[in-house]
């Protein structure tokens, strides 16, 4: 003979509560360990405030800057930097890298990429890049300015570095931060027209905001 249960409304409410109860507490488990791992990574951060990276340029050579017409540049240029780490415990990916020359506000030359690399703590890098222009449109006034230049004996330029960077703390790995790098190369430009490239080799040292 078989038996029914039935069980009352009193009992099923009991039931549910302890479910519920159950869930409760697993939330309430999940959200404090997500906040702790949030607190300890924040105390982290806030102990080794990393630093910004440090730029310096080493070595920026001119082999062409001709106007063809009145407002179209070619130009090729090459550049040296110096990528520092000045960090002790963080590491740093660099992401995304691209450099390009600008006279005056023009830009000179298309973007040049550079490969993503890491850099380890107070590593130092290298980097070098080949600058080039083809029928870039310039201002009227540009073919003045650098005529203004040459009068005054020095040319100057602004040498850009535009990219993402991360953090790397042990095995941890912030998000993307884009970073700036802007570096002014000085060259000695006289009247005479010089027989090998400009080039500025005076180590100036770059501004980078993050």
């Amino acid at each position: 003979m078989s038996q029914v249960l039935i069980k009352s409304p009193k009992h099923c409410a009991k039931q549910g509560l302890n479910i519920d109860q159950h869930h409760k507490k697993l939330f309430f488990f999940f959200s404090s360990l997500f906040t702790s791992i949030l607190s300890l990574i924040l105390v982290i951060w806030l102990i080794l405030r990393p630093s910004k990276p440090d730029f310096s340029l080493r070595e920026a050579d001119i082999y062409q800057l001709n106007l063809s017409g009145s407002h179209l540049l070619n130009s090729s240029l090459q550049l040296t930097l110096l990528s520092k780490n000045p960090n002790q415990k963080v590491g740093i990916h660099y992401d995304e890298l691209q450099v390009y020359a600008d006279y005056k506000g023009q830009r000179i030359t298309t973007y040049t990429s550079l490969p993503p690399f890491y850099q380890g703590h107070q590593d130092s890098n290298l980097l070098t890049a080949s600058l080039i222009g083809t029928w870039l449109p310039v201002a009227p006034s540009f073919g003045y300015e650098v005529g203004r230049d040459q009068t005054a004996g020095k040319l100057v330029l602004s040498l850009k570095v535009n990219g993402r960077l991360r953090w790397k703390v042990g095995t941890w790995v912030s998000g993307k931060y884009r970073f700036n790098v802007n570096c002014v190369a000085v060259m000695a430009f006289g009247p005479a027209i010089p027989t090998g490239p400009l080039t500025s080799k005076q180590g100036s040292h770059c501004a980078t905001t993050v």
